[in-house]
């Protein structure tokens, strides 16, 4: 196989690094080299957040050169066109329905982006598109809103539901465990129609 290059992207308080975890120990599990790199900017203040993960038989570097992202997962609907130039031409997209404003949007020292839906069209249109925190809150947890995403990247990659499952039985604490592995599900279902 050759390296599989997945970019996940939103802002800080997403749950975007457990889900990269999540996904390394996944493919770690299914017996391939992995890497990952993290950069957390002012993630702390809902600032970008980004996270790259690599695996194949042999990966020799953590860092995805721009346009070589098979897969883009934005957790943020800016933050997928602030990242578009890591998508490799061909690339696929799991979008997150969600709008979270900037610290720099919301404090006023830029504009917002007027134009968001038809920009998005425009750049994806064939975007997987999942309500991640509708659904999250649905089962009662809108902190599962990761572990949906989780569930809809599992679909666009090549391992078995039970190694991601076990990868999130080693990476989430006990009396999350359930809720978690319901929103799992749930972001499985979602994008499987």
């Amino acid at each position: 196989m050759s390296a599989m290059n997945v970019s996940l992207v939103g802002v800080g308080g997403q749950g975007i690094l457990l889900t990269s975890d999540i996904l390394a120990r996944t493919a770690a599990r299914a017996g391939l080299d992995v890497k990952k790199s993290e950069i957390h900017g002012m993630a702390q203040r809902g600032g970008s957040v980004i996270s790259q993960v690599r695996f194949a038989e042999r990966v020799y570097s953590p860092i995805i050169q721009d346009g070589a992202s098979d897969l883009l997962v934005s957790f943020e609907r800016i933050e997928a066109l602030r990242w578009r130039h890591l998508l490799r031409a061909g690339g696929k997209v799991l979008l997150n329905n969600l709008n979270l404003a900037p610290v720099t949007v919301s404090s006023g020292q830029q504009p917002g982006v007027d134009d968001l839906d038809a920009r998005l069209a425009a750049e994806y249109p064939g975007a997987c598109v999942v309500e991640g925190l509708r659904i999250a809150t649905d089962l009662g947890n809108a902190r599962a809103m990761n572990l949906v995403i989780a569930g809809a990247l599992s679909t666009l990659t090549p391992f078995e539901v039970s190694v991601w499952e076990e990868a999130i039985r080693e990476r989430i604490p006990g009396k999350m465990l359930e809720t978690n592995l319901r929103a799992f599900a749930a972001g499985r279902d979602a994008v499987r129609g």
